[in-house]
């Protein structure tokens, strides 16, 4: 069986955070394995409290993994702090990690902050160069690359200028009141259809629960890379994936819900 690691913080309600992580890659038919970054409070609307590992802790989180069941793709989300991005990009280089899907986790789907100032910094300059593909929504796009984006030819610009700048493929996501979940990916290092920039175009789906979409959408990616998947086509089987999640049209709490990430069980 292919395996995976989410390396994120952990969300209590279990909507987002590697509790997502670990359903999404289950649900995606691999074997899900974790290193917490955080601990979370909170719930469907908003959080209360976080918690952060120390570095030293998160590092024999890793090497506990690698060392036992080597991941065949990796997926970091929320990480809060320049010390802990250090450990996943040291961590990425001595073990040789492979399929490594970046979610530039910034701010929550209730508009809490996640992470410090000196940590974007980091980010840009010790993690995306290592990443095979990052998954940023507008608003974190606009962070990493410093102007607005405002219509579809601002994000394929973004996104390729993201590219070219970091070394990575982007996968550039519009559902911030842009459009209906339509996705830009490029890869300035690709080939085929990644290489030329190709938009993957979202059903539009009125569910107002999307707390931990990015996520799932990430580690759904993950789990297609570490399947053997070429880059488009772990999008396209991600896409797919959050489409069906969404349209389980599961209700759950008081702001914001979970999805339905077990929709596609048998």
């Amino acid at each position: 069986m292919n395996t995976a690691l989410t390396i994120a913080g952990s969300d209590s309600s279990g909507g987002a955070g590697i509790q997502a992580d670990i359903k999404t890659m289950t649900c995606n038919g691999i074997y899900a394995m974790s290193a917490i970054t955080a601990l979370t409070a909170q719930n469907t609307t908003g959080v209360t409290a976080i918690m952060e590992v120390k570095p030293e802790f998160l590092k024999e989180q890793i090497k506990a993994v690698v060392s036992d069941i080597f991941p065949d793709a990796v997926k970091t989300g929320m990480v809060s702090s320049s010390a802990l991005i250090k450990v996943i990009s040291d961590s990425i280089k001595e073990y040789g990690l492979k399929n490594i899907v970046v979610d530039p986790v910034m701010v929550a789907t209730s508009g809490a902050k996640l992470i410090t100032d000196d940590a974007i910094e980091s980010l840009k300059k010790e993690l995306l160069p290592l990443a095979t593909v990052i998954t940023p929504n507008i608003p974190e796009a606009e962070v990493l690359f410093g102007s607005k984006i405002t219509s579809e030819e601002d994000m394929e610009k973004t996104a390729k200028e993201i590219s070219k700048n970091f070394g990575c493929a982007v996968l550039l996501k519009g559902g911030h009141s842009l459009n209906d979940a339509n996705d830009y990916l490029y890869d300035d290092k690709g080939s085929g259809d990644a290489k030329e920039g190709i938009w993957f175009y979202g059903k539009k789906i009125n569910n107002p629960n999307t707390h931990g979409t990015g996520c799932t959408l990430s580690s759904a990616i993950a789990a297609n890379l570490a399947k053997g998947l070429s880059l488009s086509d772990a999008v396209k089987n991600a896409k797919d994936y959050i489409s069906g999640a969404l349209e389980a049209m599961l209700d759950l709490g008081k702001g914001s819900g979970p999805l339905a990430h077990n929709w596609n069980l048998k």
